[in-house]
């Protein structure tokens, strides 16, 4: 929901402080894993810098099933964002601006022209949003642990099984 327009704001538009927020955008790529997660407790973690602020309203992130989709999209996302990015960039521009010159909104030359064209880099850009979400494992384990029937993920899953007696 907000990286599809994140993703067209960083393609279409050039603005002060740009290069900073595709590199915060970015960061979660260069980040190891089990950072991330350490990033995600200091953040929302009980002490961390929102924890207290969301206790107020009885919001607790850690260890919770919301902390799993948290980690997941903090690793994922920048994936999506950047290869949303770069099939937003392939669009000529003056598609779009043929489009109003014939009488389009803006919000019409995005939904038929923008969009479909962009499409390819959307769809690649989910599917290793996607991949990178489902094989996760470090974020989530400190930021979610991992909790049979709560919050164990499939590749947690499998790493616990592995633990114990593989030929069973």
């Amino acid at each position: 929901l907000t990286g599809t327009p994140l993703a067209h704001w960083l393609a279409r538009r050039d603005f002060r402080g740009k290069q900073l927020v595709e590199t915060l955008v970015e960061l979660p790529i260069a980040l190891p894993p089990v950072i991330a997660g350490v990033a995600l407790l200091m953040a929302f973690g009980r002490r961390g810098v929102f924890g207290p602020a969301l206790e107020v309203f009885g919001i607790a992130l850690p260890f919770t099933t919301a902390a799993v989709v948290l980690a997941q999209l903090f690793v994922a996302v920048p994936f999506y964002v950047r290869g949303a990015a770069l099939g937003f960039r392939a669009v000529p521009r003056e598609l779009e601006e043929a489009a109003a010159v014939d009488g389009a909104t803006p919000w019409q030359a995005f939904r038929r022209i923008t969009l479909p064209l962009a499409f390819p880099g959307l769809l690649s850009g989910l599917l290793l949003c996607g991949t990178r979400a489902a094989a996760e494992f470090g974020a989530t384990l400190l930021f979610a642990g991992n909790l049979p029937g709560r919050t164990q993920t499939m590749t947690l899953a499998i790493m616990t099984a592995m633990e114990t007696d593989v030929s069973r």
